[in-house]
């Protein structure tokens, strides 16, 4: 008896941290997904324009970007566990917020205030992952961006159901309070592995190393279709005549497929070191959904979808990865992730309201799915150069004390 007790105590404590890395990726997206499905009420209560509108998804993706930066500054201030408990905290308040917002404005303000929450937990939960899942980093990895994916996905089809059941489109946003009350409960019951205490981070010279920039702009501009789509997708769906709730439900299709796509990244990687070919076809994949939104929306707009969906999370998943192969140790991966993180999310807030700029003086979305397929084609051109026998040169300067 006292064997199998054992042995399902170890067989916990293998899925216990699983369990909460997945409570935390499922909180870092629908704070962008769960309005565009409701754009059109939300527009109609507060009077926000469309510019203003792209705030509801810029603003997080910015905030994704800035506070990864700033975390190797000020991570000394708070333990990791307290950053991510503030993280998660700023999360549930801003939703929490949503329940009886009024007006535009603070509907804005939601978006900072759950954008600065969720770029604090993004930047550390790579790192976490490095260290619980050493010698997994693929399997960990797949793991959480199918959780992240898989919550934002999840945002945007249950909202509008939220919304149109209570009558309130303030509903469909608040409660995604309850998911961050549950990560805040997963995450105070996590493992204890000595490194929860307040440290400086390693300093690395990310700066000044070309392969963290260009870790940064691939990141970047992988995540500015997806940040596209979820900003415009439901409102061209709807310029089609798609419902709301279908609009979402399309939202929902993408992120199935990213689901997929990331739970099947450990398993093209398992005993392959070499990212490149997976790359390649995640991004030829996207090449051929936008491609389709461009010039034959109307009869396979299902297909394009999907495509593009699978094209993202396979992106997703094996850009992290990719970032994390550079460097042996989990706390110096984590720091470069949090770098290529924080230049990425900048670049890819940059996407969507350039996408909606677009929309404005063309009048139609075609300038906008132009743009990421040019977007596509830069990453294609950059693909060959991430070899793996090239790593340790890349990264030979980038713990050198700095100047």
């Amino acid at each position: 008896m006292s064997q199998q007790s054992s042995s399902i105590g170890a067989r916990m404590a293998g899925i216990w941290p699983m369990l909460i890395i997945i409570a935390l990726a499922l909180n870092l997206r629908p704070i962008v997904t769960s309005h565009g499905p409701l754009l059109e009420s939300i527009r109609q209560s507060t009077g926000l324009g469309l510019q203003s509108a792209s705030l509801l998804t810029v603003l997080p993706m910015l905030c994704m970007g800035v506070f990864a930066l700033l975390l190797p500054r000020i991570g000394r201030w708070l333990s990791e566990g307290g950053w991510v408990l503030f993280g998660l905290l700023a999360i549930a308040v801003a939703c929490g917020w949503r329940f009886w917002l009024e007006d535009g404005a603070s509907l804005v303000v939601t978006a900072l205030v759950a954008g600065i929450g969720v770029a604090v937990v993004q930047s550390l939960a790579p790192g976490v992952v490095k260290r619980w899942y050493t010698h997994k980093v693929p399997l960990g990895m797949g793991l959480y961006s199918a959780a992240l994916m898989g919550g934002g996905g999840l945002a945007a089809v249950v909202s509008p159901l939220v919304a149109r059941a209570s009558g309130h489109w303030q509903a469909g946003l608040g409660i995604w309070l309850l998911p961050a009350v549950l990560a805040l409960l997963c995450w105070r019951l996590r493992p204890r592995d000595g490194v929860s205490t307040a440290a400086a981070p390693p300093q690395l010279n990310c700066l000044r190393n070309r392969r963290a920039w260009l870790l940064a702009a691939y990141f970047g501009l992988a995540n500015g279709g997806y940040a596209s789509m979820v900003a415009w997708l439901p409102l061209y769906a709807q310029s089609l005549g798609w419902s709301a709730a279908d609009s979402g439900e399309l939202i929902g299709l993408m992120t199935l497929l990213q689901v997929c796509a990331a739970l099947c990244v450990p398993l093209l990687c398992r005993g392959r070191v070499d990212r490149r070919p997976w790359l390649l076809l995640a991004v030829g994949l996207q090449l051929i959904g936008f491609s389709g939104l461009l010039f034959w929306p109307e009869p396979g707009l299902v297909v394009w979808v999907a495509l593009i969906g699978y094209g993202l999370g396979s992106c997703f998943a094996l850009t992290l990865t990719l970032t994390l192969d550079h460097l042996e140790g989990p706390a110096m991966a984590g720091v470069l992730a949090a770098f290529v993180q924080g230049v990425g999310f900048v670049i890819t807030a940059l996407v969507p309201y350039l996408a909606g700029l677009l929309h404005d003086l063309a009048g139609s979305f075609a300038a906008s799915w132009g743009l990421i397929l040019v977007t596509l084609v830069a990453m294609l051109m950059v693909t060959g150069r991430f070899a793996p026998q090239g790593y340790a040169q890349a990264m030979a300067e980038i713990a050198a004390p700095r100047r």
